[in-house]
């Protein structure tokens, strides 16, 4: 990881990566009510990352409206672009 803030984790290379949307991603935009703005707005945002049950794949801690979710993201290296596979709120 590279990139690092006072306030925020150390970031890997890829998380400065474009971004591509993934089908199944702009199916939950409109099924979870937010947008790409959104979207960009939490990974900006991000408070964590963590590597995700998929291996390869990466669960990014953010907020949204004032609650919880979880951004998955996947590097593709090849194309040196970050994957965005989904996104959703974090319910207890």
């Amino acid at each position: 990881m590279d990139e690092s803030t006072p306030d925020q984790p150390i970031w890997p290379k890829w998380w400065a990566w474009e971004l591509e949307l993934s089908a199944h991603l702009v199916k939950r935009m409109v099924d979870r009510d937010f947008s790409e703005v959104d979207l960009r707005r939490m990974l900006e945002e991000a408070s964590g990352l963590r590597p995700d049950v998929e291996p390869g794949r990466w669960a990014v801690s953010t907020v949204l409206a004032g609650k919880a979710w979880e951004v998955i993201v996947e590097p593709d290296e090849s194309d040196e672009l970050l994957v965005v596979v989904t996104a959703y709120p974090i319910t207890s």
